[in-house]
């Protein structure tokens, strides 16, 4: 029992630490630029954009559970939706009122087309990792250039502009006036901290990440685990997909380069072991809105992008350094 106060306990002290990060860059960037960043335009902006990102800082912290990275993912992301978007485009033509009008059913095979593709990328990346031995960095990085060089193949180098009206509310929409992708990242957050938390799934998937060596020992089925990881991570980035080119009406091979180092950025800052073992999708969330905040705030300042990613790098690298301590003092 001790033991199991002392796990919440920490826990609970990795959200708190969010929590407190998140309110100091809103009272941080309130007081620098409060005539442009208390605009309530702001926020609204925010849920429409942050989904998408959100999306792929899971991923990215479901591949970490296991000791493991999918630096695929925008690879995975672009292609599903190009894929997507080619199909619109063979059933109702490049543009006009019959691309525009595709019915629901029409939409829903798309989206069908997009999902199947994050599945199938996935299931090689988790074959790659699991038979062959590939390390993971390797392997994703390789399938993350496969992926974009199919893009680049299918398309030409331009980007596949033009999807349904409906496509494009997923990524635009409101319902009872929130927006649709913050309504998607919500449902799909829920189901995945459902998986993680209260699944036999999920618990061997931080066991294994713990030690995998103890937990093939104890009768785990390690790959089989490792494998269907991947095949979640490519199925949350084809979401992310559908999100990007419905709030764009576009898809291309370079749509949401940027979101690779925030995603990784996003899941060592929630508190995910890079190592393994440890990772909380309500972290991911509040670091989330944290870096969403700041995004939004050195915007409004006109920082450079340069300078952006400049930040960006020094609080990856400032939390690699805190996890790794951490995991030292413990």
């Amino acid at each position: 029992m001790s033991a199991i106060t002392q796990r919440l306990r920490r826990f609970d002290t990795n959200l708190l630490q969010l929590l407190l990060l998140t309110v100091l860059i809103f009272a941080g960037m309130a007081a620098l630029n409060p005539d442009r960043f208390l605009r309530p335009y702001v926020f609204e902006s925010i849920t429409f954009i942050a989904p998408e990102l959100g999306l792929l800082a899971i991923a990215m912290m479901v591949a970490m559970l296991t000791g493991g990275i999918d630096l695929s993912v925008i690879g995975i992301a672009n292609l599903s939706c190009i894929l997507a978007g080619m199909f619109f485009h063979w059933i109702g033509g490049p543009r006009g009122p019959e691309l525009v009008n595709l019915p629901l059913h029409t939409v829903a095979a798309g989206i069908g087309i997009a999902l199947g593709t994050g599945m199938i990328a996935g299931a090689i990346n988790g074959l790659l990792i699991t038979r062959l031995r590939v390390t993971p960095i390797l392997a994703t990085i390789g399938t993350g250039q496969v992926f974009t060089g199919i893009c680049l193949v299918l398309t030409g180098g331009p980007a596949v502009a033009g999807f349904p009206k409906l496509w494009g509310q997923i990524g635009n929409g409101t319902a009872f006036g929130i927006a649709v992708p913050l309504i998607v990242f919500l449902v799909v957050a829920a189901l995945v901290w459902f998986l993680l938390s209260r699944t036999a799934f999920g618990i061997n998937l931080s066991l294994i990440g713990t030690n995998a060596r103890a937990a093939a020992f104890a009768g785990l089925r390690t790959g089989r685990t490792v494998f269907f990881s991947y095949v979640m991570t490519g199925v949350l980035a084809s979401i992310a997909g559908i999100l990007l080119s419905g709030r764009t009406n576009a898809a291309k091979s370079d749509y949401g380069v940027s979101y690779l180092l925030q995603a990784v950025l996003i899941s060592v800052l929630a508190g995910t072991n890079p190592s393994g073992g440890r990772g909380s999708v309500v972290g991911v969330a509040l670091a989330l809105v944290a870096l969403m905040l700041l995004s939004s705030g050195l915007q409004m300042m006109r920082f450079s992008n340069f300078l952006v990613d400049l930040i960006w790098g020094g609080f990856l690298l400032l939390s690699i350094a805190l996890a790794a301590w951490r995991n030292r003092v413990r």
